[in-house]
C-alpha cells in the first residue's frame, strides 16, 4: 500500500537573544510568510493529510498550525511529541513506525539535521540539507508503518 510522508523543516526563526532557551525560539515574519507557502504548496499538490505529527518547540509548533490551516486540518488534532524536539532520524523512524494502519498520508514538521537525514535514509538520496519551510514528499510502500525500518521509498516532490 503507498504511503506519503510529508516532511517539513520548521520555517525561518529569529535567532535567539541572550539567555533565551532554543525551545523558545519564535519565527520571524518571514517564517511565518514560509510556513504560510509551505502549507498552500502542500494543498495544491497533495490536497490533505490524515495526521500532522510536530515538534512542540515554538518554531515547529507555529510551522505545523500554519501548515494545518492550509489543509483544512484541525489544529486541535495536531500531534506535538516532546520526542520530535531536535530528533535523531533513528528516533524519527521509530515515531512513524508506530503510526496507526488507517493513516496513508502524514505531515512531519521538525528540526535539522533530523529531517534532512529522515529524507536521505528514506530514499537513498545524498540531498542537501532541507532549507527553513522546506518540505519533501517522500512515497513509501508499506502494508503497515511498522515496516519503515526496512523499506526504501522514492522521493517525488520538493518544494523548493
Amino acid at each position: 500500500m503507498q504511503r506519503l510522508l510529508l516532511i517539513c523543516r520548521h520555517a525561518e526563526t529569529q535567532d535567539p537573544y541572550p539567555l533565551q532557551p532554543d525551545f523558545e525560539r519564535e519565527l520571524t515574519q518571514n517564517g511565518l510568510l514560509q510556513a504560510k507557502r509551505t502549507g498552500q504548496w502542500l494543498r495544491e499538490h497533495f490536497k490533505t493529510t490524515d495526521a500532522i505529527l510536530a515538534s512542540p518547540a515554538r518554531r515547529a509548533n507555529v510551522t505545523a498550525q500554519q501548515i494545518a490551516g492550509r489543509l483544512y486540518y484541525d489544529q486541535e488534532k495536531i500531534a506535538f511529541l516532546p520526542d520530535l524536539y531536535n530528533a535523531r532520524e533513528t528516533q524519527l523512524i521509530q515515531i512513524l513506525s508506530e503510526l496507526p494502519g488507517e493513516i496513508k498520508t502524514v505531515v512531519l514538521v521538525g528540526h535539522n539535521p533530523g529531517v534532512t537525514r529522515l529524507v536521505r535514509d528514506l530514499t537513498s538520496k545524498l540531498i542537501g540539507y532541507l532549507d527553513p519551510a522546506e518540505a519533501v514528499a517522500v512515497s513509501i510502500d508499506l502494508e503497515k508503518w511498522e515496516d519503515v525500518h526496512y523499506t526504501t521509498g522514492q522521493l517525488i516532490k520538493q518544494n523548493y
